[in-house]
């Protein structure tokens, strides 16, 4: 198991940076079924999305090649259901001798752990390994069954299954006596992705979306959680909502309301999932979306209003960025304009983000990058096309403090590749113009829906290969 270094650079601002749109315009993320998510932003700032879940299924985890030992969890054997948390073995035991410490060292959740193989989304690559004859290729998708990838709670009904996947997790933990850490996303806030179309949410203001929301939906999650306090969870909150209010209030449905919804439940979920096993990471769009200077401090001031809202929660960690985008680590030109973009990459960006956090009274967080599809570059016109973009490869692995950027918790895959960002055929619901455009493979079904063309490619492009 590779042991793990906290990497704390400079704080260095992306640039000067130039006028460029800030306005925001909004790029789109999307969603399955009751709400699912993939990925965008755009220019002026714009969303970004996340990973996807089929609301017959459940997408998430797997394994860092480098330092887990992924042997999948069978999930016939894992229990389910709702979970006492006063009463359930989920919260520590096993046969280890001492007990599994699970405290993170320096606070990073991903450092000396193993990261949990999500049951869910191996059964998803078997799928496709099981329609291909090319031993070469089938090879590369066993080895995409090591890889973790997040468990996403894109609706109500998707947390009957978060009791099976977190006892799977603790009885590996229990097995290899070594911490194991999940990675969760918790994504149904009442007007979900005010600014995209295949991403929309289950849950509506005007249908007492915030009731369900805080007691159909996070207290059964929070219970779950607390049940599960012997093992590290990390948690990214809610993809593409406080980033919208920084640049595309007013447009679509980003009204005023919805912004004052997104602020006050995002820091009811962060104040009531704060529990000392628990890492929480805020979304924070990525370098196409608030990369300009003006969209780095909207979004930071945002960020810490929510953050003291809920009462400066201990366990929130840090920041996600470039969930469900394309954006790569760092590069030096693209084939679409920059449009002034001072931040050419991810590295820019988090460096970027970091200093405007601190400018704001937190300078004391972290980040993690999605890097699940964001290996290949000059693959698309625009900064804000999101919706499964061909040519796309799979990036960087998890990794524990990999270096490149201020205070990098880690790379993760909090997209599953293979799960589609929205449906490409104009005509069907949830359809968006994204899903559309001349970047974007429109043989694609339904966001989180499994495409298993796509996940093809994304095992051929790899970079690094497979």
């Amino acid at each position: 198991m590779a042991t793990s270094v906290a990497v704390i650079l400079a704080l260095t601002a992306c640039g000067d940076g130039g006028g460029g749109d800030t306005s925001g315009t909004g790029g789109g993320s999307s969603g399955v079924g009751a709400g699912t998510p993939t990925s965008s932003g755009v220019g002026a700032g714009t969303p970004t999305s996340s990973g996807n879940v089929d609301p017959t299924t459940t997408s998430n985890g797997t394994v860092d090649p480098t330092t887990t030992s992924s042997g999948t969890v069978d999930p016939t054997t894992t229990s389910s259901g709702t979970v006492d948390p006063t009463t359930s073995a989920a919260s520590g035991g096993g046969n280890c001798s001492p007990a599994v410490d699970i405290a993170a060292p320096n606070g990073n959740p991903f450092a000396d752990a193993h990261l949990f193989v999500d049951p869910g989304y191996v059964k998803k690559v078997d799928s496709s390994i099981a329609q291909v004859t090319d031993t070469a290729l089938k090879a590369k998708m066993e080895k995409v069954k090591q890889i973790q990838t997040a468990f996403w709670l894109d609706r109500i009904e998707a947390i009957k299954e978060l009791p099976a996947y977190l006892d799977a997790a603790l009885k590996l933990q229990n097995e290899l006596c070594e911490p194991v850490t999940a990675l969760i996303v918790v994504y149904d806030l009442p007007n979900r992705d005010c600014f995209a179309e295949a991403s929309n949410g289950e849950l509506h203001l005007d249908q007492n979306g915030t009731q369900r929301y805080r007691e159909e939906y996070i207290a059964p999650i929070k219970q779950i959680l607390a049940a599960h306090s012997g093992q590290r969870i990390a948690a990214v909150i809610e993809p593409d909502s406080l980033p919208n209010i920084a640049t595309n209030l007013g447009g679509k449905r980003c009204t005023e309301e919805t912004a004052q919804s997104y602020r006050d439940n995002v820091a009811h979920t962060l104040k009531e999932l704060n529990m000392p096993h628990v890492y929480q990471y805020i979304d924070a769009a990525h370098s196409g979306w608030l990369g300009w200077p003006d969209n780095q401090k909207k979004g930071a001031q945002i960020f810490a209003e929510v953050i003291k809202a809920a009462g400066s929660p201990a366990s929130v960690r840090g920041f996600a960025t470039n969930v469900a985008n394309y954006t790569q680590l760092s590069y030096s030109s693209e084939s679409y304009d920059q449009q002034d973009n001072p931040c050419f990459g991810e590295f820019d960006y988090v460096d970027a983000m970091a200093s405007a956090l601190s400018a704001e009274g937190l300078g004391d967080k972290h980040f993690i990058i999605d890097t699940s599809r964001n290996g290949v570059g000059n693959i698309r016109a625009d900064w804000g096309y999101w919706c499964n973009n061909k040519g796309a490869g799979m990036g960087e692995r998890p990794k524990a403090s990999p270096g490149g950027a201020t205070n990098l918790d880690a790379f993760v895959w909090v997209k599953p590749p293979g799960d589609s960002d929205g449906v490409g055929q104009e005509g069907q619901p949830r359809y968006d113009l994204f899903c559309g455009k001349e970047n974007a493979d429109t043989r694609a079904p339904q966001a989180g829906q499994w495409f298993h063309d796509y996940f093809v490619e994304c095992v051929k492009n790899a970079k690094p290969a497979l």
